[in-house]
């Protein structure tokens, strides 16, 4: 156990509530670093989102396609004094570093594996901002201090990460911890799940084009930029195709957690590929699961959709914090 998470273990059982003042450690996040001269050029043409708009105080979402466009990774992207970092699920740390890395070439660029230098606190609620010692006051905003990032993100109450070397952010985490209640990994899925923000993990790698996914409405893939590993799929399913399937936000009244990554039924479903695959879960302070779902639009309108198969629990459809207009960035 290193010292960070000497730290963080929970003194008293983690809230299995949805508490109105919530702590999260966010290790199960890695950070990969991008250094050099040469970052921007390089990444610009590797990622989906435009990393020219990524700044000091604008962070971005983004994805990592295969060249048939299916997403590897999602992540957040942000600076830190002069380098960039991608923040994603560590389970999918280890290949896309690994694939990048074979793409440098003769670039002016490197890439490592930052997770355990840099510490990862989320904190969530009406409280977060009178708690913080700076908090920008707009979703998708950064802001960084005497080594510490704050991150304001987007979600149904105020939300904010804190980036930091774990000295740094260990005084403040003793300080938030004695004020807010610690959650888990599954608190801070939730949030993203009603932020309407996909998370591809081991299990969900190249199942989905980043629009399925919703990526183009929440700002995670430009199409303007130029071309990017996977770029022709994309621009092509945006300008000449029909997209057919789309993420969805639903409620899954179940006694077992659905699996990322598991199939979904419906009778009025045509495809050969089926109705659909689950993106994302956690569980519901109403009881049951909340998720997302990369679903085909037909069935999702036949609101006839289960999990598994024709004896498997419904989903019940929810609203999303966003529409399904698309726009070009």
């Amino acid at each position: 156990m290193n010292n960070w998470q000497e730290i963080v273990s929970p003194k008293t059982p983690l809230s299995p509530a949805f508490p109105s003042c919530a702590l999260t450690d966010l290790s199960h996040f890695g950070l990969i670093r991008v250094r050099g001269e040469d970052s921007r050029t390089f990444l610009q043409g590797q990622l989906t989102n435009d990393v020219n708009a990524v700044s000091a105080d604008r962070p971005q979402l983004g994805s990592y396609c295969s060249p048939k466009g299916r997403m590897l990774g999602s992540f957040w992207m942000f600076q830190r004094d002069d380098d960039l970092y991608l923040q994603l699920p560590v389970d999918r740390l280890e290949a896309l570093l690994k694939r990048l890395q074979m793409f440098v070439m003769r670039s002016k660029v490197s890439l490592d594996d930052a997770s355990e230098e840099l510490a990862r606190v989320g904190l969530a609620g009406d409280c977060a901002e009178g708690l913080l010692p700076f908090a920008p006051a707009d979703e998708n905003t950064s802001r960084t201090r005497d080594g510490l990032t704050i991150i304001r993100l987007p979600g149904d109450r105020p939300r904010f990460e804190l980036v930091g070397p774990p000295q740094r952010l260990g005084d403040t985490w003793r300080e938030l911890a004695s004020r807010a209640e610690q959650t888990g990994a599954e608190f801070w899925s939730l949030m993203d799940i009603r932020a309407g923000i996909p998370n591809v993990v081991e299990d969900t790698a190249e199942a989905f084009v980043p629009q399925m996914a919703n990526l183009q409405l929440v700002g995670g893939v430009s199409f303007k930029k130029g071309c990017y590993t996977g770029q022709e799929v994309v621009a092509r399913m945006q300008y000449l195709g029909k997209l057919k399937r789309r993420m969805y936000r639903a409620h899954i009244q179940s006694d077992e957690p659905p699996r990322r990554g598991a199939e979904l039924y419906s009778p009025s479903c045509d495809s050969g590929q089926g109705a659909g695959r689950i993106v994302d879960v956690a569980a519901s302070p109403e009881g049951g699961y909340e998720v997302l779902a990369v679903v085909l639009i037909s069935s999702a309108d036949a609101d006839d959709l289960r999990l598994g198969d024709a004896q498997g629990p419904a989903l019940q459809l929810l609203d999303l914090p966003y529409d399904f207009e698309q726009t070009e960035d």
